[in-house]
Formats: structure tokens, sequence, C-alpha cells
């Protein structure tokens, strides 16, 4: 099963933002890897929250039970997404840079000064400079794996020049926010590990795009946040049971020392957790929504296996929205390109990418397809090492992110638009 126009149409009308109009012209949201649009389940869910369950975590009185039932649940949603065998394994926090601060300040009190750390310059800011205070704190050495400028692809080849022995942690991104490059985060894990070094993966670009699964990639910790794939503003981080047990987070007395509240400082946002609940939920509902509308019979059954099912379609959709808008760009011969724009490799990448234009600043270009209705982004989206890497500071690059509520209409719009600039 596959995304077509038709269902894609459908699921636009629960995302009640899409209807909105600037300057006469329906806004085309091209600015998702920023934070998408929300379905209006995600909106009734934190309302139904606030309004019926509202109040703090371990009370006995009813309101209370009702929130900690819907952790509960939230928490199993969570790992569903994410791969995970056990829901304490998966913590919620306010947003993923503010849990991967945290969870460095607790890995770093492991290191001593000789001890190695692997970055790359792929990364957003939020998987780099955590983990170089921390190195700085602690006399670790930071090395740092280089890019292939030509396609914005990592050099997979320094990683076995610099894990050894010695290394402590190796954090990557599962996908480019920038530039929609897909690291082979599995591979990396199995390097780290042969090492004993943990491995940290964000996947804060790839949730809304692909499946993830701790499971088969092996890592030691995983972070993303809600409000990239459909979702309110929420973190989440996936970790080993051993390690969330054995790391000391930085935490009140009054904390609890299970899992995963050790991990889960202060009042949590429970009314976003429940928002972020039901994003999950529409993610496993795609599949049902493409099923009636090509008549076909849903062979998924658990919530995992109807994420994987909707995680599918949408990467199948999403290849065929990238591949126009890459055709597209490429007929205009003021415009570069930067990541990956070879058809037969798409499979390595997702939908978002960034130009910049001969004659035209970001800023200039966002401007103007601000006005026409179309929203995109400028500048280095906190993708600090790689901009910095590329040499596109200070102004950085356009980026067009796509995802499964786009249309190729929509698509269509924007090369108009840049076609006439």
């Amino acid at each position: 099963m596959t995304l077509n126009d038709s269902s894609v149409q459908l699921l636009r009308e629960k995302f009640p933002a899409l209807a909105r109009e600037h300057n006469g012209q329906p806004v085309a949201f091209f600015d998702g890897p920023a934070g998408t649009q929300v379905p209006k389940s995600v909106i009734d869910a934190i309302s139904h929250y606030l309004i019926h369950h509202n109040a703090n975590h371990a009370g006995l009185f009813k309101t209370s039970l009702d929130s900690d039932e819907m952790l509960e649940q939230a928490h199993q949603a969570a790992a569903d997404l994410l791969g995970a065998r056990e829901p304490e394994t998966v913590s919620f926090g306010a947003n993923m840079t503010t849990m991967t601060f945290a969870i460095s300040r607790a890995i770093s009190q492991t290191w001593s000064p000789g001890d190695e750390i692997v970055l790359s310059h792929l990364e957003h800011d939020a998987n780099f400079t955590p983990w170089i205070l921390a190195a700085r704190d602690r006399g670790v050495t930071v090395k740092t794996i280089d890019v292939n400028p030509n396609d914005c692809t990592l050099r997979l080849e320094q990683y076995q020049e610099n894990i050894s022995e010695r290394t402590r942690l190796v954090a990557v991104g599962c996908a480019s926010n920038a530039v929609g490059t897909i690291n082979p985060v599995k591979q990396i894990c199995h390097w780290a590990a042969q090492v004993g070094a943990i491995s940290f993966l964000d996947a804060v670009h790839y949730a809304p795009h692909a499946l993830i699964d701790v499971d088969d990639w092996g890592c030691d910790f995983l972070a993303c946040s809600a409000y990239k794939f459909f979702g309110p503003h929420v973190g989440m981080m996936y970790g080993k049971r051993e390690l969330l047990e054995t790391f000391q987070p930085y935490k009140l007395r009054t904390s609890p020392s299970s899992i995963p509240g050790r991990w889960m400082t202060g009042t949590q946002n429970h009314e976003c957790i429940a928002g972020t609940l039901a994003a999950i939920e529409y993610l496993a509902s795609i599949d049902q929504t493409t099923s009636r509308d090509t008549g076909d019979q849903p062979t998924a059954t658990t919530r995992r296996e109807r994420i994987a099912s909707s995680m599918n379609s949408i990467c199948i959709y999403e290849r065929g929205l990238i591949a126009t808008l890459i055709a597209g760009l490429q007929q205009l011969p003021e415009i570069k390109i930067w990541g990956i724009t070879d058809p037969s490799r798409l499979i390595e990448r997702l939908p978002t990418l960034s130009i910049t234009h001969q004659r035209f600043s970001p800023k200039e270009i966002a401007t103007r397809l601000a006005d026409a209705g179309i929203f995109v982004w400028h500048g280095n989206y906190y993708a600090l090492p790689l901009t910095e890497k590329l040499g596109v500071e200070p102004e950085g690059m356009v980026r067009v992110g796509l995802c499964h509520y786009n249309t190729h209409e929509e698509v269509d719009r924007l090369l108009d638009c840049l076609s006439n600039f």
C-alpha cells in the first residue's frame, strides 16, 4: 500500500492549519523540519486532557489516576514508535536539546582525560555542542567526521580511523535536518559497540519520514521531539535499561530512582504528552486511511506493525515528491542544490533539501516565497556544524522540507515561483 493524491487529500483534511491562506494564496507549508503542523486529533487530545484529567502525578484521586493511566499509555505508544521492547526505557522531557544536555552531563561523569568522543559535521547543533561542552569539562578529546561537500554525506571511512579503544561515545544524527542525508546509523552503532563506546542517535528529523528501530539498530540512546512528527512540543529519549539504571542523572532527592522517572525531572507537560500519544496514533492510522482509499485490506494488527506500514507508505510517497522537486530545481541554472541529487540514490535521503541562488540571498528568497504563501526556512536551522563546513555562513541556505501532507501541486507551485526570480 502507498499514499496517492486521493489518500493524501483525506489526510490533509485532518490538519486544520492546511486551510490557511496568505495574501489570497493557499499556504504551502514547506517548513516541516522546523516543526510540522498537527492533526485535529492532537489538538483535541490536549484540550480533552486539560478539561477532564488535569492533575499532577501519583495522587490517589480520580484525575491524578487518569493522568497516570495516560502516561502509561503514552510510554507504550512511544516504545511502539521507536521499536523499543520496554515502555520504561522511553522518557519524556521538554525537547531533544534539553534531554541531550541532561544525558550528556550524566554520561560524561564517567569520562577521564585521555578518553575520546566522536561526533560529525553533519549534525544539528543539539547533537554537537552538548557533547563538546561535556568533553571540555572533563578534559576529553573530540574527534569529528568530515562531510563530502559534493553530496553532503559523511566520510564513513573516518569512523574506522577515529574509533578506538579510547572512544567513549559516538554521537550521530539519523538524518540531516539541513540537506536530508540519511546516515547508516546501524553500522555506526556497530562500530561503536565493537570498542565498548556508547552510541547516541539524534532522530529528530528522521522521525516523521521513516521507521525508527532502536532494537534493530543496536543504539544505546536515541532522542527525538514530537513537534517534528505532527505532535506538540515534547521531547522523548530511549535508552537501554542497564544504562538508564547505571548512569546517575542530575535530579531532585524526591524524584524516583526507577526508570523512566529518574530521567523525567520535574513535573512533566502532561497535556502535551497526551497530544504526543495522539500524534503516534495518527501515524499508526495512516495505514488504515490508505487501505480505505485503495480498497486494500490492511494486514498490520499491532500498533507497531501499523506504524511500520504507515511509514513505508510515507517513504514511497515522499520519495516521489522530492524526485519532482530535485528534477525541477535542476532546470534552474542559478540554483545550487546541496545534498544528494542522483535519482538512483533517493533511498539515501529524506525529502528535505537546501539551496542557494547566484543572485539572491537566502533571506531574500524566503521573503519572496513567503509573500506568495510558500513557507520555507532560511539560515542554518541550527545545523551550524554543517553550514560552517560548507562555507555558507553567515547567510546560510534556503531549506525546503516536504512531508506527507504536501502535494505535487504545491511542489509545482514552488518551482514556478523560483523560475520567475
